[in-house]
């Protein structure tokens, strides 16, 4: 009994101790459980802390942008309202600039059209045709003078002129008396065959038209020249240039003065004696020793000016004007029929000096002459 006894207090004393050791080892588990448990809890209570001061930067930061939002929303809306009100009153500005400029386009076209009546009122341009020149008579001048140069004097009449339409007709009467009875006349029943047609009389006016005299002074020492580019010096280039033409080999003479402009490659010789200009006007051209051969042109030195400037206009007291003419027939038998009208004595009419009758889509200039009739009166 003891002895079992025995084994039995070991046995229970052994297990006793192990249970103690595992308990012991338990106890340590879980302290450390527990001692990493609160190391994880400072850790994110730290983290924790962190967190929450960086939400608060960031509100913080938030809160400032939107402030910075609302103001910066608040400036746009007032430039954007300043801008708007700028670009009505630049609107407006650009209305009234477009108002005026179509007032002075308006003006302009006026003052263009004005200036386009005048033009063709006053405006010479005339293909003056080649006429032959009768000497008359030699001007009482110095004989200094005379032998300088040449002076003519030529007188330029412009004719009065009219532009006929088609479907009108112009009829000059020897008589004024007679042009004067058919302008009283409403209108003029013509018979043309079996037809007849009523035309109406006007009174012509014609365009202003210009006399003026051009008096021309052609030097008979001097001429110019052109296309003379200075290839040397201007002095030497001068030199060159006075010396050519002081040499009768060339056609030249003894030289009074020379002038040059290097620029333009122009000048003028002035010479002692009459006859070397012509002889050089005449040619033209003139060779000229540079170093090598330059020809140059020639040409006559003159000068000229308008006088006795004139302009005038008038009524044709023995020619009418015939509108509402109807192409019942051929142009020669329609202005047959017009003339045998108008002479007759019982149609108000009389002796027909001149008539011309012109078709429809067709234009034709008149030229009016001075009546000799009345000058000589």
């Amino acid at each position: 009994m003891s002895d079992t006894a025995g084994v039995n207090g070991e046995l229970l004393g052994s297990d006793l101790e192990n249970r103690m050791s595992e308990a012991a080892a338990e106890l340590k588990k879980y302290q450390d459980l527990i001692e990493k448990a609160d190391t994880e809890k400072s850790r994110l209570l730290l983290e924790k802390d962190e967190a929450e001061t960086e939400k608060k930067k960031a509100e913080t930061e938030l809160q400032r942008f939107m402030e910075n939002e609302d103001a910066i929303t608040d400036q746009f809306n007032r430039d954007l309202q300043e801008l708007q009100e700028e670009k009505k009153s630049l609107d407006r500005i650009n209305q009234d600039l477009k108002r005026e400029l179509h007032d002075l386009q308006k003006k302009l076209q006026a003052k263009r059209d004005e200036s386009d009546s005048l033009q063709r009122k006053f405006k010479i341009e005339a293909n003056i045709p080649e006429k032959a020149v009768k000497f008359a008579r030699v001007l009482e001048k110095e004989e200094e003078e005379a032998d300088d140069q040449v002076e003519s004097v030529f007188t330029i009449t412009q004719r009065p002129s009219f532009v006929l339409k088609g479907g009108q007709a112009l009829i000059t009467f020897e008589e004024e008396k007679v042009a004067e009875q058919i302008l009283r006349l409403a209108k003029c029943s013509v018979a043309c065959d079996k037809a007849k047609m009523d035309v109406k009389p006007y009174t012509l006016t014609l365009d202003p038209s210009v006399k003026f005299e051009v008096h021309i002074q052609v030097s008979k020492k001097s001429i110019r020249f052109r296309n003379a580019p200075p290839t040397l010096p201007e002095e030497r280039m001068r030199d060159r240039l006075e010396l050519s033409f002081s040499r009768a080999s060339r056609g030249g003479g003894e030289v009074e003065q020379l002038e040059y402009d290097a620029r333009t490659g122009t000048g003028r010789v002035t010479f002692l004696n009459t006859g070397v200009a012509e002889n050089l006007v005449q040619r033209q051209s003139f060779c000229v020793d540079t170093g090598s051969d330059m020809v140059v042109d020639v040409l006559p030195l003159y000068e000229y000016q308008l006088r006795k400037f004139q302009t005038y206009s008038g009524v044709p007291n023995r020619t009418v004007l015939l509108g509402g003419v109807q192409a019942l027939m051929d142009e020669e038998d329609l202005q047959d029929h017009l003339e045998i009208h108008f002479q007759k004595p019982s149609n108000y009419g009389g002796e027909v000096e001149n008539i011309k009758y012109v078709p429809d889509k067709t234009l034709l200039t008149a030229f009016f002459s001075e009546d000799i009739k009345e000058k000589e009166e």
